[in-house]
């Protein structure tokens, strides 16, 4: 499986080999390899191969995309928009065609396969018997290339071709697969809450109204900020001491000080003091 954002691998090196020896390339058909989720709640090992789905066709083309989240804060009255906040990155997204037809042979193979398609976005059997339902696991793969693990968020098949008896026998499927992979949430070891995403060393001249401006683009949670240090004075940080920096959503977070029992923002008692 590839880390890249994008995570689609593609190895041409036996291609390479083969045009170099003078073979012909041989036509190698795309599928959908199909697992069973993981046992272990891992997202990057699958569990056992329960099949494949076979391309008839090779696709024409394949579509990929990739989104990051985004948000703004606003404020009434504001005359220019906040900066913007970086949320994080959205799962990759591959969507295909896939075509098959029998209209040589005019038996009932192409609503088996689609039966199939539709199959892979309900729970196996073996997870249903487990009470952990889940549909398969997917990876698709075309020769020299392979996709990520995935799983089918969506089929759309569409029959174009009939017999006399009104049996499908030619049909394009859309079929769209949701990256599984992603980063599972740090957590602390002592509360069990999420940990802070950045660590920030203090330097002359720093205040606790710019680390919040240049961290979250809003410089009104420098008291955030000092609570989840617990800054007793927030004009005197001391240089080379370090500042914990959570996400936004963990600063706006109401918490409890289990010693004082005072409601705050965010998570306390995380971590050295900044200021003396």
């Amino acid at each position: 499986m590839s880390s890249s954002p994008v995570a689609m691998t593609a190895a041409g090196a036996a291609s390479k080999a083969a045009a170099g020896t003078g073979a012909p390339p041989t036509l190698e058909h795309a599928y959908l390899q199909l697992f069973e989720p993981s046992k272990d709640g891992s997202l990057t090992n699958p569990g056992s191969p329960i099949g494949r789905l076979e391309f008839q066709f090779n696709p024409k083309e394949l579509t990929l995309a990739k989104t990051a989240t985004w948000s703004r804060e606003t404020t009434k009255g504001a005359r220019r928009s906040a900066p913007p906040q970086y949320r994080g990155p959205q799962p990759s997204k591959l969507a295909l065609e896939m075509f098959f037809d029998a209209s040589g042979v005019h038996d009932g193979s192409v609503v088996a396969v689609v039966e199939r398609l539709f199959a892979c976005c309900v729970p196996t059997s073996a997870t249903h018997q487990q009470n952990k339902a889940s549909p398969p696991w997917v990876l698709f793969r075309w020769g020299d290339l392979t996709g990520f693990l995935a799983y089918i968020s969506s089929v759309q098949a569409k029959y174009t071709l009939f017999t006399s008896t009104g049996l499908p026998i030619r049909a394009t499927c859309t079929v769209t697969l949701d990256e599984l992979a992603g980063e599972p949430p740090g957590q602390n070891p002592t509360s069990g809450g999420l940990v802070p995403r950045r660590l920030h060393v203090v330097v002359e001249g720093d205040t606790l109204a710019g680390v919040a401006y240049r961290e979250y683009g809003d410089a009104s949670l420098w008291r955030a900020v000092a609570q989840v240090n617990r800054v007793d004075d927030p004009t005197r940080l001391r240089p080379g001491s370090h500042l914990l920096l959570p996400t936004v959503d963990e600063l706006s977070r109401p918490s409890r000080d289990a010693t004082t029992g005072v409601v705050g923002v965010g998570p306390q008692g995380v971590g050295p003091r900044a200021a003396r």
